[in-house]
């Protein structure tokens, strides 16, 4: 899901202020790993295949693993759950691949590179718009998961239950305040300066904290506490429509193709073949992990699942307790990774559109300005939306855009290039693979936007 974790440049001569503009540019759309790789097949040689599956796994793992139950109920049960995740496993395999054999061709080592080498800088631009749009709405929802998890954490410190009148008698319980403190205190002194260099410590956090909420999950399963309600368990969707709305929460946990292309550049003895094998493996990592979530979480609540597994469970419960302060503590550290990479595309507009830096002081006035409208909107938007599930269809329908549009479109321009083996039946077969996977994720996400503003307005 966070695309950027364990890749942000942190070199000081990356960002100097004596280079030329379009070079500057070219550094600024390289936020992810371009530097680093090359640091890193100079000390070590490269990253090795077992490293790159671990570096994908914890791209694609991370807070949407708290929605997956919720989407196996929308997805009308575990059957209609685990199908539906098969088949879209294909085509994320698959645009993984695509990716990594433009990259090789192109010889870029970003994504937003690799679609700007073979779509042209139409498509380009809007590749970076809706990255910037995308790392945006995921910050969004990472401030109300502090707020959900948040208002747990204290209705079991303060020996409350759900409901409970006391519970927000104590204007330090207020939602709006804990979630305005926390990020306040620890978000925004760690999003202002120009380089991140916590990543590896966020990116371990992160897979701890997300297995240790799947093993809680499945324990809770074959050993449920007292006073669970189990709510109604659907074994068929209600409707077709009911599947294609699940399709959002499995496309944002599964979305690691915006940080794959740096990861495959970074790879020793980089090739298709290889690469293939190991997103491969990778991606049924995350499988088994999503799916023993999705499972167990849906059987255990039924319809009764909340959006967020975690406000499920009674908050006296203290293996939960820890569960939801290992995501909070993950979520902290990957907001400052994201409004990095968010704010690194805005500022390669900026250099693109003949912005120069002049000296160090202008370019740190506007980076903190950047950061403070970045950090007070996203802020604001997250205090009046207390329902993740509308963010996560919203954000989820962009992640399909990553999946399935942008591998799709630059399939076919590569293809398009080799039309003197327009007669092959192989040429054809891509090319229509490509034509499919454009139109299946334009129309996911335009189903699932369209979709959440249908419930928006009728709400």
């Amino acid at each position: 899901m966070a695309f950027c974790e364990g890749t942000v440049n942190s070199d000081r001569r990356d960002w100097g202020c004596s280079e030329e503009a379009g070079e500057k540019a070219r550094v600024l759309q390289n936020q992810l790993t371009a530097d680093q790789s090359r640091s890193t097949r100079k000390q070590e040689g490269g990253t090795p295949a077992c490293g790159a599956v671990f570096i994908v796994v914890n791209a694609a793992l991370g807070a949407g693993l708290l929605n997956f139950p919720y989407a196996f109920f929308v997805a009308g049960g575990v059957l209609a759950g685990i199908v539906l995740q098969l088949c879209l496993l294909l085509f994320i395999i698959t645009g993984l691949v695509i990716l990594a054999y433009c990259s090789q061709v192109s010889s870029k080592t970003t994504y937003q590179e690799v679609v700007r080498a073979a779509c042209g800088q139409v498509i380009g631009t809007i590749c970076d718009v809706l990255i910037a749009v995308y790392t945006f709405g995921t910050c969004i929802a990472f401030l109300i998961i502090i707020g959900d998890q948040l208002d747990k954490i204290l209705e079991a410190v303060m020996h409350t239950s759900k409901g409970d009148a006391s519970a927000n008698s104590h204007w330090y319980s207020d939602r709006k305040f804990t979630i305005s403190v926390t990020s306040i205190l620890v978000i925004l002194p760690l999003s202002i300066p120009k380089e991140i260099g916590f990543q590896k410590y966020a990116s371990a956090l992160s897979v701890l904290g997300t297995w240790y909420v799947t093993i809680i999950v499945i324990v809770k399963y074959i050993w449920p506490d007292q006073g669970i309600n189990v709510g109604d368990i659907p074994t068929s969707p209600s409707s077709w429509m009911a599947v294609f709305n699940a399709i959002p929460t499995i496309c944002f946990g599964f979305q690691c193709h915006v940080s794959s292309v740096p990861v495959f550049s970074s790879m020793e003895r980089p090739g298709v073949r290889r690469w293939g094998w190991v997103v491969t493996a990778a991606v049924v990592i995350c499988l088994f992990v999503y799916t023993g979530t999705g499972v167990c979480g849906f059987l255990t609540f039924g319809s009764n699942v909340n959006v967020d597994v975690l406000l499920s469970y009674p908050s006296t419960d203290i293996s939960v307790t820890i569960a939801r302060a290992f995501i909070i503590l993950c979520v902290l550290t990957s907001y400052p990774i994201l409004h990095f990479c968010g704010r690194a595309v805005i500022e390669g507009f900026w250099i693109r559109c003949g912005g120069e830096e002049v000296n160090l002081s202008r370019e740190r006035r506007r980076r903190v300005l950047q950061t403070l409208i970045w950090f007070f909107l996203t802020l604001v938007l997250a205090l009046f939306i207390p329902d993740i599930g509308k963010v996560i269809s919203v954000i989820g329908g962009l992640a399909a855009c990553f999946i399935f549009v942008f591998p799709g479109l630059c399939l076919i321009e590569a293809k398009l290039s080799e039309i003197q083996q327009a007669d092959s039946a192989s040429w054809w077969a891509l090319v229509l693979c490509g034509i499919f996977m454009v139109c299946m994720g334009a129309f996911i996400f335009g189903q699932s936007t369209m979709s959440s503003l249908y419930q928006d307005l009728h709400n």
